[in-house]
């Protein structure tokens, strides 16, 4: 194709596009046929039409190219040289045609294209990256593109289009543009700094947590209030592995899942027997999505985890 930069390219590419003939993929389908049959009655019946309508369809495929397709030879017509220069790039065309066609079929039924998933770095991490594998093999031909970050970020972007399916905590309002599914309540239990035992609520701290924004950093401040326990905040971070780190250079407490906090080379031991809260997470997607692909993992996500 000419470079976009050059009009008179650009116009003498466009006048030769303008002057090739409109032929259709049925005429070439006729002239395939026929090349191939014994004669037009059968190749007739190959292509699901009568005789007389094949003799139109290639009467009218001679006139759009303007030259002589076949010549007499017996009792019937044969492919002249020019019909056969056409029949040989008729025959790639069709196999490109075939090719869109059965892609276009595929794309449709979510056997390909892409798909775009956000999670949480708990649910990447730990609990779904076996079914993100499983989904990786069997649909090869789906580019998977996969970010990770807070739940609210991720919220935000399915709503705007960015991201086709999340998994996430489950926001205090999905509002009406987003359907949320349940997918499994998870513990969230208080480590505090060299393994030690916590007392009374009123001695426990001071914090290290998640930023602000945080959806889990609302429902740890409200389960220690409901405790008495202060929440002075004295670290933040969005990575759960430099939360525990912190808390083993004993900078401070903190409330985290069990499968992050117990997990890697130093893992905290928990401060006190069963679980401050759980967590509800939840898969998230626009209303309007109508990829299959989405139904597909959703539903993989739904049966397994933890």
């Amino acid at each position: 194709m000419p470079a976009t930069g050059d009009p008179l390219a650009c116009g003498v590419f466009e006048s030769t596009m303008n002057q090739l003939p409109k032929v259709t993929v049925q005429q070439l389908e006729y002239l395939d046929a026929v090349a191939a049959a014994a004669t037009w009655a059968e190749a007739a019946e190959q292509v699901g039409v009568s005789p007389s309508a094949l003799s139109q369809g290639l009467a009218e495929l001679e006139r759009r190219v303007g030259l002589a397709l076949f010549e007499a030879g017996g009792r019937r017509k044969v492919l002249s040289d020019d019909g056969r220069f056409v029949l040989e790039a008729g025959r790639r065309m069709l196999a490109e045609a075939r090719d869109l066609a059965e892609w276009i079929d595929r794309r449709q039924s979510g056997q390909v294209g892409v798909l775009r998933v956000g999670m949480i770095d708990v649910c990447a991490v730990h609990h779904f990256p076996d079914r993100l594998a499983t989904f990786r093999q069997t649909r090869p031909e789906v580019e998977l593109r996969l970010v990770v970050a807070p739940s609210a970020m991720l919220l935000d972007r399915v709503q705007a289009g960015d991201l086709d399916l999340v998994v996430c905590v489950a926001p205090n309002d999905g509002g009406e543009e987003l359907v949320i599914v349940d997918l499994f309540d998870e513990p969230l239990s208080v480590y505090a700094p060299d393994g030690r035992r916590i007392g009374e609520p009123g001695t426990w701290g001071p914090w290290i947590t998640f930023p602000p924004d945080s959806l889990t950093r609302r429902l740890i401040g409200r389960a220690l209030r409901e405790r008495g326990a202060p929440f002075e905040v004295v670290a933040e971070s969005h990575q759960p592995d430099v939360i525990r780190e912190m808390v083993n250079l004993s900078i401070g407490w903190t409330v985290l899942p069990e499968v992050q906090a117990e997990s890697g080379e130093r893992p905290l031991r928990r401060a006190m027997d069963g679980r401050l809260l759980s967590r509800r997470l939840v898969t998230a997607r626009r209303r309007t999505a109508t990829n299959p692909l989405i139904d597909e993992l959703a539903g993989s996500l739904s049966d397994g985890g933890v």
